[in-house]
């Protein structure tokens, strides 16, 4: 029989110490954020909807993104245990300079649509987590600007071949003089993807205000007086566009680039050059044949050509044949510092994340930025903990099993013969 007896108060005094609570409402927030998931929902809940969505869509039926998701969710992690794992290093060098962890911020557009301090704050928490940061052809605040904001840091600018040619090349050379070390030059952008959210919200720059727009704002005040009192919206490439973001767009992006456009903007850029948007074999082994510092396996967030390749299932077969050749990087599906841990075992050599860094900025500025950064560190020198690695060259294919879900269907022979005769 369980005997009872009255607590006495010095028992009760280990169990009673309570925590100051925080005054800060941002600050609360934001350390209540304990994954990447975390952050979307209050970054879904402080956004207008066309502003989220336009981060949150794909392209069509938003299929690619959905399975580059999953394809790091079907994975098993293969542990080994009894290892000293008090001391774990997330750094290594990363295109010859070094980084503190294997992931940067990927390059947005329209990012102060999101949040009004933008590329600000994202290159300044890039810049204090030693990580490096991707200022896109879209973006919203100057290439200069984001220098000042990163001074000391790695600031990259990625690159979309507009059909105005000497327009594109001036961006170059102002990123150059601004010391940008790395080119992003994005390939798979011929045109603008079909994003159907975005033309659903008639999603355009600037916001136009119709009832929706009106009614949506109501729960959402400090978004709003944001974007009304600080200066309006311009971009890295354009003083100002009045229309749809699918218009911009079109008007932008060149179908007829080749790769001898892209051996003529090398020979343009002083520092290192890596190519996005690559989604074969065959594309990657010519790219290395050119000399190219890295190439980044993506299929742009599933927003271009929906059914794309998934980049982390090309991953092992890319990094095996043509690792020795050049960087491989990684993008797209992304959400957890487990997915970049599972990426770096498989080969990649860097990553970087979008929609995770959108996530932060939208739930709290700069500081929601810095946070998406922790969460990510967090997890994963936890992962590598885990898997008994110490440093990230540790890891290895052995640590991850790619568990099956889609797996090609077979061609018959006769399609073979068909395909063969056609050559």
């Amino acid at each position: 029989m369980v005997q009872r007896r009255i607590p006495k108060i010095k028992d009760l005094a280990p169990l009673m110490q309570f925590k100051a609570p925080e005054l800060n409402a941002k600050k609360r927030r934001l350390a209540a954020a304990l994954t990447i998931a975390d952050l979307r929902t209050i970054a879904k809940r402080r956004t207008p909807k066309a502003a989220f969505d336009y981060t949150e869509g794909a392209a069509e039926g938003e299929i690619s993104l959905t399975r580059a998701r999953q394809a790091f969710e079907d994975i098993q992690f293969n542990p080994s245990v009894l290892r000293d794992v008090s001391r774990v290093s997330t750094g290594w060098d990363v295109l010859g300079a070094p980084v503190s962890l294997p992931f940067g911020i990927a390059p947005t557009g329209f990012t102060r649509m999101m949040q009004t301090e933008g590329e600000v704050a994202g290159a300044g928490a890039a810049g204090a987590a030693g990580i490096p940061f991707s200022l896109s052809t879209m973006g919203t605040t100057a290439i200069e600007d984001v220098k000042k904001a990163n001074p000391t840091g790695r600031n990259w600018f990625q690159l979309y071949m507009w059909k105005d040619r000497p327009r594109s090349m001036a961006l170059v050379e102002r990123a150059a003089a601004s010391g940008f070390d790395t080119l992003l030059v994005t390939v798979d952008v011929p045109v603008a993807g079909a994003r159907l959210r975005d033309k659903r919200n008639g999603f355009s720059i600037p916001p136009q205000l119709t009832a929706g727009t009106v009614v949506n704002a109501i729960p959402r005040p400090e978004w709003w007086i944001n974007f009304l009192t600080t200066e309006p919206l311009a971009f890295a490439s354009l003083d100002r566009w009045s229309g749809t973001v699918g218009e911009l767009l079109d008007s932008m992006f060149d179908p007829t680039v080749t790769f001898d456009d892209l051996a003529w903007i090398r020979d343009q850029w002083p520092g290192k050059v890596v190519v996005k948007g690559v989604q074969s074999l065959g594309d990657a082994a010519r790219l290395a044949d050119m000399g190219v510092d890295g190439i980044t396996l993506s299929n742009h967030g599933g927003r271009q050509l929906d059914r794309a390749p998934i980049p982390f299932h090309l991953l092992p077969d890319v990094s095996r044949e043509f690792g020795k050749d050049m960087e491989i990087h990684l993008d797209t599906g992304i959400m957890s510092g487990a997915d970049i841990v599972a990426s770096v075992a498989l080969g990649a050599r860097f990553t970087l994340v979008g929609r995770a860094y959108l996530y932060g900025l939208m739930a709290g500025g700069r500081e929601g930025v810095d946070r998406m950064i922790a969460i990510l560190g967090e997890q994963i020198a936890r992962t590598m903990r885990l898997l008994g690695v110490n440093a990230l060259e540790e890891l290895n294919p052995s640590h991850v099993t790619q568990l099956e879900r889609l797996v090609p269907r077979a061609v018959s022979a006769a399609a073979v013969a068909v395909a063969d005769a056609q050559r």
